[in-house]
């Protein structure tokens, strides 16, 4: 039994501890002599997966639902740091069973019904990290014609390059290459951001802000449920990847502690930073919808343009790694028979196509952001929901072997999981209005029943909210008996 098939156990050391060493562990179960760290190693990977600039740009598209200052700082902090604690709590999964969270995920769906959920977490993090090298690649364009070296494709294909090689050969290389990438992420661009803040500064119009309007409750759910998605959500279905290598003795708060607080600091200063900034120029914000990073270059001093196109490409990268790492992780999980680099390799390629799709296709890119966190939003969410409330019901470390075993304790597929899987995405997509491509405007159809696709309801998006509650109740008010059964097999 190899480390680079579907297996439950690594038979030797997963690196040798040197950084540039090619992890082999894929789905593996890590075993405890290679298990190493404190829950305190958990702030590194996720402050510097989340210190992105882009946060700041988010400032403007909570804007954009039409509420007050006040009322966007509220949905921005409860928002994030509600969807990081969810990562928190699925990341100490990774700490009872080793494994990588679309493995773990099979004690609640089963072996191979869980492969419907592998899938789903394999285009959402492809989709991530094609988001954020798109983003990359568009800052590094924009910096570069403003610094003078002409506009058009080639300075874009530069960009690409220069971030491909970095998000790529970070993913295929592994765990000890992005932890060590990570730190120096976090440190690089915590200094630069507190830069950026202090050069803006004086674009900070304090009474244009204080005079925005207030927005509806829908529209301030709205926000709320876009903060989720854009945030904790979105990681949510990787939480375990990086706390599988930490012993089993780890406590589960300080696990949950270190990820909330590590995911969630960097983007309340960024997020409060860009509601500042995008309330006092509106020109400022309307420029963010088309380039959500190189509009943010527009009110700097042009010597910082290089720091700054430094920062945004890092913070960037910091996040897309740690998608590019994970999306191989699941599409083995899915079945696939490949080494986990290899996995990495497949999703870079697909990656570098999407990302050329909206680099030179001229999509408005909020549009396709949007349309893309909508859609995927809420089978996540309801997976999440199940996921947390089965973490939550299980008391004892899993079944190491079973995980991998369709004829052991945790089943080929579980009937009742499923179900909740299809009847939250369903009700899910059924509450959500997705006008942000002709070909997503099958969803809402149960929004007549609440006012219809232009009611005051019509962007609040609640069917994601529904879907996550859906997951969570159902698993915990149906599945305890069946937890608890597995638990008793020893």
């Amino acid at each position: 039994m190899g480390p680079m098939s579907d297996s439950p156990l690594v038979d030797g050391p997963v690196t040798s501890g040197g950084a540039l060493q090619v992890e082999m562990a894929g789905t593996d179960v890590i075993a405890d002599a290679d298990r190493k760290g404190q829950p305190r190693d958990l702030f590194w990977p996720w402050f510097a997966a989340n210190i992105s600039v882009l946060g700041i740009s988010y400032g403007a598209w909570v804007l954009d639902f039409g509420i007050s200052f006040a009322q966007a700082s509220i949905a921005g902090l409860v928002g994030i740091i509600f969807s990081f604690f969810l990562c928190g709590v699925v990341a100490t999964a990774g700490k009872k069973g080793g494994a990588p969270t679309m493995v773990l995920s099979r004690a609640a769906l089963g072996v191979n019904g869980n492969k419907v959920a592998a899938v789903l977490s394999w285009i959402l993090t492809v989709g991530w990290e094609t988001v954020l090298t798109s983003l990359a690649v568009m800052a590094t364009a924009t910096v570069l014609s403003k610094l003078g070296a002409g506009e058009g494709s080639a300075i874009k294909i530069i960009g690409l390059i220069v971030v491909a090689v970095l998000i790529v050969g970070g993913g295929v290389i592994g765990f000890d290459l992005i932890m060590k990438m990570q730190t120096v992420i976090t440190i690089v661009t915590g200094v630069l951001t507190i830069g950026y803040f202090i050069l803006t500064f004086d674009h900070v119009d304090l009474s244009a802000v204080t005079a925005l309007p207030g927005g509806s409750t829908q529209a301030f759910i709205g926000a709320l449920v876009f903060m989720m998605t854009g945030f904790g959500l979105g990681w949510v279905n990787m939480a375990a990847d990086y706390s599988r290598y930490l012993p089993r003795s780890t406590g589960s708060g300080g696990v949950i502690w270190w990820t909330t607080f590590g995911a969630a600091i960097a983007p309340l200063f960024l997020l409060g930073y860009g509601l500042l900034l995008a309330g006092s120029d509106s020109a400022l914000r309307d420029g963010i919808s088309a380039d959500p990073i190189g509009a943010l270059t527009t009110i700097l001093p042009t010597w910082y343009l290089i720091p700054f196109a430094l920062v945004a490409i890092l913070g960037l990268v910091g996040g897309a790694v740690l998608d590019i790492y994970s999306s191989g992780l699941a599409l083995v999980s899915a079945g696939i028979p490949i080494p986990r680099p290899f996995a990495a390799g497949i999703d870079g390629c697909i990656m570098i196509a999407g990302t050329i799709y909206i680099v030179f296709g001229g999509s408005t890119f909020f549009n396709i952001f949007q349309g893309f966190l909508i859609t995927l939003g809420v089978p996540i969410a309801v997976w999440a929901g199940i996921m947390l409330a089965d973490v939550l019901l299980r008391r004892r470390n899993y079944a190491d072997r079973d995980l991998f075993d369709p004829h052991g304790r945790y089943g080929s597929v579980s009937p009742v999981a499923m179900a909740v899987m299809a009847v939250g995405t369903i009700i899910g997509w059924g509450f959500v209005t997705n006008s942000y491509a002709s070909w997503l405007a099958w969803q809402g159809y149960f929004m007549g029943a609440i006012g219809g696709k232009e009611g005051d309801w019509a962007y609040a998006n609640l069917g994601v909210l529904f879907a996550l509650v859906i997951g969570f109740a159902a698993t915990l008010l149906i599945q305890r008996g069946t937890v608890r059964q597995q638990e008793a097999l020893g």
